[in-house]
């Protein structure tokens, strides 16, 4: 279930429908005078069969129907979960079929990170699967499952996000499509094309300084590509407002991290255009997109199934938040069965849709106000949020000091306007150390107490 080395793929492994249209800009991307470095090779990897198979699914996707009713659970479930436990291997070992989908016992990163290919059904051909291994702040990471297929997908739900906010894609043949925007020391970067798009560019950059010639050329660069999209997460972003750029795209999305109201808006205010904060994960692909008419992230996949647990695993009550767990999703290499994935929120509908409230990864942490009352972490967020952090992290020691950390070179100004909020949220006299940290994980858990009767 692993990758050839990639010195060993060619071109035509890499792009099987590539035509000369594609060619050409795969060459305009990496041979522009002011390209980066790129420091890996990608593709699609999809055959002519394969991008008619990913059409049909987007517009699948496009047509389907988001949700299920309060209570009950949606119709292909059962048939789901009956092929999981008879195809799966790890399933299998769980025996005999429940009468409910409550009555399987839950899984997690660990047992996805101790045998990933225990999770792979029967039926799928190993000889077009490939992996990605992926990072995370519960000490398990992990190898997954895929198949370019799976990985063309992620486009029919970005697509479908979009459409909330009145917008198509257009760029196609001769256009850069999308540029996926990393700011970290090390990064992996390559060119491509979207043969489901006509073959538009896709590049995947570091604004890294030490990724370019000269720190100058990433707007030149950026400008040349022209992208109707830029994709990355809060760090990038706060780093693309720094540069002199003109390009105007027609969208920009963010994942991996949350989103403050306050770099959403100084976004939209530089670019004009909507930021989308995509709830997304590598075990599953994207799970929701923030829509404030909603109240929160409305889920985009039409055959995923939330519940919300508590720590012994028991749902919730109604409205309540709990940790996000699973069922379902469109990667067939890698099916889920209640997975807990570690992230918390509460469930809720909005004309008739599902919608994730308050949504936070990582578990809920309480802090202790100088007036010696507990606040839930949730509370510090919400506080925060007009602040353009691109990142934050607070931790509580034993004797009730608070230690926050910001990304090296945050706006003096956010800075001011982020410690008056604390203290205002914490009371007059709170100590409050802020540091200023170059070096950043690439995941990292925002909140942390060492005070007895924080965790939640």
């Amino acid at each position: 279930m692993t990758n050839a080395p990639s010195e060993t793929i060619t071109d035509a492994e890499r792009y099987p429908t590539l035509s000369a249209a594609g060619r050409a800009m795969l060459d305009f991307l990496r041979e522009h005078p002011r390209a980066p470095i790129y420091r890996n090779e990608s593709g699609n990897r999809l055959t002519a069969e394969e991008v008619v198979r990913v059409r049909a699914f987007e517009q699948e996707v496009a047509a389907a129907r988001v949700g299920w009713t309060p209570g009950e659970e949606p119709p292909w479930l059962e048939a789901f979960v009956a092929r999981a436990l008879d195809e799966v291997p790890f399933y299998r070992s769980y025996g005999s079929r429940p009468r409910r989908l409550g009555d399987l016992p839950t899984i997690s990163r660990a047992d996805l990170s101790r045998d990933i290919a225990a999770f792979v059904p029967d039926p799928v051909p190993v000889d077009r699967l490939i992996n990605f291994r992926t990072s995370g702040t519960t000490g398990h990471p992990l190898l997954l499952a895929s198949h370019p297929v799976v990985a063309a997908s992620y486009l029919a739900f970005h697509r479908r996000a979009l459409r909330r906010f009145g917008l198509e894609l257009q760029h196609g043949r001769g256009q850069v499509g999308v540029v996926l925007l990393g700011l970290q020391r090390k990064c992996f970067t390559y060119v491509s094309v979207t043969p489901t798009q006509d073959e538009c560019g896709l590049a995947k950059i570091n604004l890294h300084p030490a990724d370019w010639r000269d720190p100058s050329d990433r707007a030149a660069y950026l400008d040349a590509l022209a992208p109707e999209v830029f994709a990355g997460d809060p760090l990038s972003f706060a780093e693309l407002l720094t540069l002199p750029v003109h390009v105007r795209p027609r969208a920009l999305f963010s994942t991996s991290m949350a989103l403050s109201a306050g770099l959403r808006q100084r976004l939209e205010a530089r670019f004009g255009c909507p930021v989308l904060d995509l709830y997304s994960m590598n075990e599953a692909g994207p799970l929701a997109v923030y829509d404030a008419r909603a109240g929160g992230h409305v889920l985009l996949q039409h055959r995923l199934y939330l519940e919300i647990l508590d720590t012994a695993g028991r749902p919730v009550a109604e409205g309540a938040r709990g940790e996000i767990t699973l069922t379902g999703g469109f990667n067939f290499c890698l099916p889920l069965l209640r997975y807990r994935t570690g992230d918390f929120a509460a469930l809720r509908w909005s004309g008739g849709e599902p919608v994730l409230v308050d949504l936070e990864g990582r578990p809920p942490v309480r802090f202790r106000t100088r007036a010696g009352e507990w606040l839930n972490n949730i509370e510090i967020t919400h506080a925060l949020q007009p602040c353009a952090l691109a990142r934050f992290a607070l931790h509580q020691s034993a004797d009730g000091a608070l230690r926050m950390r910001l990304p090296a070179g945050t706006d003096a100004g956010e800075v001011a306007a982020a410690t008056a909020r604390i203290t205002a949220l914490f009371g007059a006299g709170q100590p409050l150390h802020v540091a200023s940290d170059p070096q950043w994980e690439d995941k990292v858990v925002q909140y942390t107490s060492e005070l007895e009767g924080a965790g939640l």
